[in-house]
């Protein structure tokens, strides 16, 4: 009888691992991601020094004004594609969803586009509780971030403006 619910508790922890909504969404979120390879740059632009600030992040990011973000000279988009839209916070950590942000820099002199970058998120597909649902991500944030992204595309000016 112990060996009959040693198996069962094995097999559940098995399908639990392998077979589960968490599991699947996490194998197609590493799918995506090696498909769109994160950050992409196509132009990098090199700024004067004063346009960052002592530990070399640009200055002018001011991530509540939507497309202004970058202001007036840069355009940031940022869409969000869901592929399964649950509320798992809200609904409970068995929920499951998974979604894409996809965002853009454009120069907006003549609307090129400087970079993209693209990152997947599941959040949820967990045994039901009380608990805060798990989440994964793709690209991890320590290899693809906002703040890499910027670092990626604006690059800081080695030559001293003398006047």
């Amino acid at each position: 009888m112990k060996k009959i619910i040693l198996l069962v508790l094995v097999l559940c922890v098995i399908y639990a691992t392998l077979f589960s909504e968490r599991a699947r969404l996490d194998r197609e979120v590493d799918r995506l991601c090696v498909i769109d390879r994160g950050i992409r740059v196509y132009e990098m632009i090199e700024l004067p020094p004063d346009k960052f600030d002592s530990w070399g992040e640009i200055n002018f990011y001011r991530p509540t004004q939507g497309e202004n973000t970058l202001g007036s000279e840069y355009l940031y988009q940022w869409d969000i594609y869901y592929f399964k839209k649950d509320d798992p916070v809200l609904q409970g950590a068995q929920e499951a969803s998974m979604r894409q942000d996809h965002i853009k820099i454009i120069r907006r002199t003549d609307m090129k586009l400087l970079g993209e970058f693209v990152k997947y998120h599941r959040a949820g597909g967990d045994l039901s509780g009380l608990w805060m649902p798990s989440s994964y991500h793709c690209p991890v944030s320590s290899k693809g971030n906002e703040g890499i992204f910027f670092k990626e595309i604006f690059i800081k000016s080695t030559e001293e403006n003398v006047e």
